[in-house]
């Protein structure tokens, strides 16, 4: 299937704004042989995509639904394709005036803050790393060295459950991960 069908319907000047996939509801046109793998880079038919501008382009168009797929889809169109992990890798990490801005792979920003919290999910493989809701059930999974960065400058609180790693942001605990237990 062209991409360009699917293309066809988005504004791709930098100012655009997202195109609403979340309401539009075409049918299910079928499997696109589309997967961002793990590390963030896109796959088609086995060969990676790349071309930035064209990823950018199609992230635009993705959403997951209830039924756990990831899907690319037009006014006219819905194709499923598949995720590895995450559809987004969260790249770079600044904090201004207590706020912490999060910016994924493909140049999406979003603030941690009551609405917008830190999640602590396990990777393919097993190891727990947070990930944070970027848009239309899409989610973005932090890269490791931007782990480790907020690991370091992280604060340490006990609970019930142990002690806890994590950032305040905007005035709200966003929780990191565990510390292992120490053996006696």
């Amino acid at each position: 299937m062209p991409l360009e069908s699917l293309t066809a319907h988005v504004d791709t000047s930098p100012a655009a704004a997202l195109p609403p996939v979340n309401t539009w509801n075409p049918p299910f046109c079928g499997d696109m042989a589309l997967t961002i793998a793990a590390d963030g880079r896109w796959w088609h038919e086995g060969t990676p995509i790349g071309r930035a501008r064209l990823v950018r382009l199609l992230s635009r168009l993705l959403r997951r639904e209830t039924d756990g797929d990831y899907y690319l889809v037009s006014p006219v169109e819905k194709l499923r394709i598949q995720v590895e992990d995450r559809a987004f890798l969260i790249v770079d990490a600044e904090c201004r005036d207590g706020v912490w801005t999060l910016t994924t792979n493909l140049g999406d920003s979003v603030t941690l803050d009551a609405q917008r919290r830190l999640v602590v999910s396990a990777m393919p493989g097993g190891e727990p790393v947070p990930e944070v809701a970027i848009r239309f059930g899409l989610s973005a999974r932090f890269n490791r060295n931007v782990y480790y960065r907020l690991i370091d400058i992280a604060e340490m609180h006990e609970t019930r459950n142990g002690s806890e790693l994590g950032i305040y942001s905007d005035g709200v605990w966003q929780f990191l991960g565990r510390l292992p237990e120490e053996a006696p």
